[in-house]
């Protein structure tokens, strides 16, 4: 009998018919010995500890008039059960519908090709723990301390544009992607605490918020200057056990 590793089929209970999912065949690639901490970001989709960047492609933000236009064209049309639309109605909806299949598609084609580099590039990789839908969360309402029923500004317009940012960049489904290339191609994955990663100073240790502004870090204490983007994906590194805590 071979000791090849097969795939194991996994049923999950939907309504309607039964849905199979087979695990990822195990085809460990080459040790490479090298190892990587990554920086996420909206500017730079990531940013890896040695200090390369993979641009954000923002499919979505270049493909956002048209995603706001298309769905103008269904407005002219009476809501009506798909079996009911007329041929002009049935076209509206399918032009929606492609444009949409379109980002999505451009969006998954870049998560599995930066995903794949990584998962053949390195054999440790570590990446912050994030929880997307507590990052886009609409900012708490502000009531004003005099008049009742006023609130003050409480930043949603801005907080509105970074949580776009954010859901266009697919923080969440390149990581999904990156863990099951890591799996199938037997690299370690090792997710860590992402507070304070990005106003941490790696050099010597010193946490201030006011050590980052935008993508220029600088130590309040020790002056330790770099890219903030490498600066969080070095503290990701250095927080798995990947890198020691020198930079110099």
């Amino acid at each position: 009998m071979d000791n090849e590793v097969r795939p194991r089929a996994k049923a999950f209970a939907k309504p309607g018919p039964l849905a199979i999912r087979a695990s990822p065949r195990i085809e460990p690639l080459p040790a490479t010995g090298a190892v990587t901490g990554l920086g996420m970001g909206v500017t730079h989709f990531l940013t890896i500890s040695e200090g390369a960047h993979v641009e954000n492609p923002r499919h979505g933000t270049c493909n956002a008039d048209a995603l706001a236009e298309a769905p103008r064209a269904l407005k002219v049309f009476s809501r009506r059960k798909r079996e009911d639309r007329t041929a002009e109605h049935r076209r509206a909806v399918e032009m929606v519908d492609r444009l949409h299949r379109k980002v999505r598609r451009q969006s998954l084609d870049h998560a599995h090709k930066a995903a794949l580099a990584l998962a053949r590039g390195c054999d440790q990789i570590a990446h912050v723990r994030l929880s997307t839908a507590n990052m886009v969360r609409a900012p708490k309402l502000k009531p004003g301390p005099e008049i009742p029923g006023v609130f003050l500004p409480n930043g949603a317009v801005s907080k509105a544009g970074l949580n776009r940012s954010i859901l266009d960049a697919g923080w969440g489904v390149f990581l999904g992607i990156l863990a099951q290339k890591a799996e199938s191609a037997a690299r370690v994955l090792i997710p860590v605490d992402p507070r304070n990663t990005s106003c941490t100073c790696p050099k010597c240790g010193h946490v201030d918020g006011e050590n980052c502004d935008g993508e220029e870090f600088q130590c309040t204490s020790c002056q330790h200057t770099d890219h903030a983007d490498r600066v969080g994906a070095w503290n990701v590194a250095l927080r798995a056990g990947l890198v020691l805590p020198d930079v110099a």
